[in-house]
């Protein structure tokens, strides 16, 4: 990332490309042209831009060169021991970035190997249905970046959304995380960082745009701003106990070691290695000049100047001062004049002559004898008047000219001292920039945490997710925009079918809240693993390695496939991949095809994912065969979305119950759709004859279910049947009761 200077590099398998670039979302993929029958498949992976370079940059050995070059070393083993594809990959970047530069080298962090193993893996299809980073019509708003997402700093945000995009696999750093979450819920320590870091600039990027040579007085500014925040942050954020990782992101903020002496417990504080210690106490010296040197409003661009306080550097004063002040100065040189001679001299100015002393005839006389002879000369004579100059008036003029350039370019000459310094010191700028970060994104996870009642998962190595009152994040935040509330459910499962079922088969109708709850037990999973704390009473969850989520149906008109074969594609990618420790959430399969085929289809998805996968997963299915299924399935357990019929209307209650549902209610839900009532009507009598088995052949079915049989007018409602549509047995009294009878008989007459 040119824009932050980061680097780092990770060997995948060619078939987890697609993952990795759903994560990365880059703008642009370099390929070596040798190669080029691959990017077709990676570009419409990532949406990414494709540029092909020459198969000979991608040399390992060009790469090791490049590489030894950019970072000024002999050797590459102090950044670790790469592989010969690595070294191709990371010289054929570097080549590119150095031409698409002009020459202008950014400064780079040392490259650094990303292990696969460490992330949980989510694939393309998944993070676009668990809507992460941006929801299906492609908007941040709506997704769960967003409704996680209370950062106060650029910085804050892209970890944020860094750390969403790639949950953790390893329970010491998941723990790590969330300890650091967990110190932030003291609100005075909490509240004091927050307030600290709304006031910081962008530390990372503002050192890019200046080592690139596309910085301004704003960037310098922010890095001003940006060190400053970060040191008050740090010490909002110290004390006695505080986790390691805000320790340490203390210890990279508070940019010396007095200023840390007191703040950071000496038993847990990080040892700083001497270099570690020089570089902080250098860039306390420029933050200290930063602060001291520019000014409260800063232009955009340096050659605009104006950005360099006064008082600060002499020879720029001067400038100034001559550029400012030019009446000031010439004021003082006619004083001088004036006492020199005792004559009441005037200074002028004309396009012609410059500044120049306007003496009358009897002054000029004077003038013109000694001692003053030397030094006012004689340069015109009018009628009225005589004109004179002296050595210091002939340079007013050229360095009057000259200031507002000599201002300029003592500006730009400072400014360039001062860009100079930032890239030098680019390994501590951003250390810091990442310790703001951190400190950002645990303080606003603690800030989120409170606001949405979450609680701290409790993360192991067992194969487990038992989720007690889960909420969905996102959903849960628009109902309450709406003034309303949402269910809490529970999820019970285990890959080991000891403290839950493995495969959990989900029934119930549609609106019932089927799809919230399946993306909800994934995204807690996420969230968890992520380092944050989770909607709900109590979460405990064995870490998953990979989550896979098929839920919602498209077709994909490019590639000719249909809504039913993106389905097939995608549930058998999961068949393929999903192992022990895997996550499942799967909706709807084999509802895009005939009854018994997609029946089928989906008993036999289900007993894989059971016998031959292993895998967590939940299972949400209109085929209520199935949930015979569960039954003999030694892991297996049904669940069902209730809702119930009041007074003739469905009323979702959005509560899962275990067990399988006892009705699919889906001409109630095509009602509340809107469906005319003689279309209710007539599926009513369908299903009644279906489900009476009185069906029989297709030809047969028809010949006895005519067309529209079941549209036929109602007939008007007499007015006994009014009447009695008006009563409520249980209100009536035995004499009002008779009385209804003795009305009921003269309505029939």
């Amino acid at each position: 990332d040119v824009s932050t200077g980061a680097f780092v590099v990770r060997p995948i398998r060619a078939s987890a490309a697609g993952e990795e670039l759903a994560a990365l979302q880059p703008a642009e993929l370099l390929i070596a042209d040798s190669e080029s029958a691959r990017g077709a498949g990676l570009v419409e992976a990532s949406g990414a831009a494709l540029t092909l370079r020459p198969g000979p940059k991608a040399d390992p050995r060009a790469g090791e060169r490049r590489l030894k070059a950019v970072f000024e070393v002999a050797t590459l083993e102090a950044f670790g021991d790469f592989a010969a594809e690595e070294l191709a990959a990371m010289g054929l970047l570097l080549d590119y970035v150095e031409l698409t530069q002009a020459g202008a080298a950014p400064r780079l962090s040392a490259p650094r190997r990303i292990e696969g193993a460490a992330f949980m893996a989510i694939d393309p299809a998944t993070r676009a249905s668990l809507e992460i980073e941006r929801t299906q019509r492609g908007q941040r708003e709506g997704s769960l970046t967003h409704a996680l997402d209370r950062t106060v700093t650029s910085a804050g945000g892209r970890m944020l959304a860094e750390r969403l995009a790639r949950p953790l696999t390893d329970v010491v750093a998941i723990n790590a995380r969330l300890d650091a979450v967990h110190w932030f819920l003291d609100r005075d320590r909490r509240e004091g960082v927050r307030a600290a870091l709304r006031g910081g600039g962008d530390l990372a990027r503002a050192l890019q745009r200046l080592a690139l040579g596309r910085g301004g007085p704003r960037d310098l500014g922010a890095l001003r701003d940006g060190l400053h925040a970060g040191e008050t942050a740090a010490r909002a954020a110290s004390g006695e106990n505080a986790p390691k990782k805000v320790l340490g992101a203390c210890a990279s903020l508070l940019l010396g070691p007095d200023e840390s002496r007191g703040l950071l417990p000496p038993a847990n504080a990080p040892q700083m290695a001497p270099d570690f210690r020089r570089g902080r106490a250098e860039l306390k010296g420029l933050a200290d000049d930063l602060a001291v040197m520019l000014g409260p409003e800063l232009s955009l661009l340096a050659r605009d100047g104006g950005f360099i306080a006064p008082g600060c550097d002499d020879a720029l004063d001067a400038a100034r001062s001559l550029r400012d002040d030019s009446r000031r100065v010439v004021a003082g040189l006619q004083q001088t004049y004036a006492d020199e001679t005792g004559l009441p001299l005037k200074v002028r100015h004309n396009n012609v002559l410059g500044y120049h002393i306007d003496a009358t005839s009897k002054q000029a006389e004077t003038l013109a004898r000694e001692p003053h002879v030397g030094r006012f000369i004689h340069r015109q004579t009018t009628a009225t008047s005589t004109r004179f100059t002296t050595t210091e008036l002939a340079d007013l003029d050229a360095r009057i000219a000259r200031a507002g350039e000599e201002a300029l370019g003592r500006e730009l000459e400072l400014f360039r001292a001062f860009a100079a310094r930032a890239s030098a010191l680019a390994e501590p700028i951003r250390a810091a920039a990442e310790a703001i970060a951190l400190l950002d994104v645990a303080s606003a996870s603690a800030e989120w945490a409170i606001e949405w009642d979450a609680v701290r998962p409790e993360i192991d190595e067992t194969c487990a997710l038992l989720a007690e009152g889960g909420r969905h994040p996102v959903v849960e935040q628009a109902l309450r925009k709406q003034g309303q509330g949402f269910t809490p459910n529970d999820c019970r499962l285990d890959g080991d079918a000891q403290a839950g079922a493995r495969l959990m088969i989900v029934t119930g109708p549609n609106m019932a809240g089927k799809s919230t709850f399946l993306r909800q037990t994934a995204l807690l999973a996420i969230l968890a693993q992520a380092g944050f704390f989770v909607p709900a009473r109590r979460l405990r969850l064995g870490v998953a390695d990979r989550v896979f989520s098929r839920v919602g149906a498209s077709d994909d008109l490019a590639r000719g496939r249909s809504t039913f074969m993106t389905e097939m594609v995608e549930t058998a990618a999961i068949l393929h991949q999903a192992g022990p420790r895997a996550l499942v959430i799967l909706d709807e399969i084999g509802r895009g095809t005939a009854t018994y085929d997609g029946l089928a289809i989906a008993w036999a998805c289900a007993e894989h994912l059971h016998d031959v996968n292993r895998s967590r997963a939940v299972f949400a299915t209109h085929y209520h065969e199935l949930t015979a299924l569960a039954d003999r399935l030694s892991g297996g357990a049904n669940a069902n979305l209730r809702a119930k019929e009041f007074k003739g209307d469905l009323v979702f209650l959005h509560e899962v119950a275990p067990g399988p549902a006892d009705r699919s209610y889906g001409i109630q839900v095509a009602k509340l759709a809107g469906l005319p009532k003689s279309a209710v009507d007539r599926a009513r009598a369908v299903l009644g004859r279906l489900e009476s088995g009185k069906g029989g052949k297709p030809v047969d079915f028809m010949e006895a279910m005519p067309l529209f049989a079941g549209v036929a007018e109602e007939p008007e409602t007499s007015a006994v049947e009014a009447a009695l549509a008006e009563v409520s047995p249980d209100s009536l009294s035995p004499r009002e009761a008779l009385d209804l009878v003795y009305r009921l008989k003269g309505l029939l007459k």
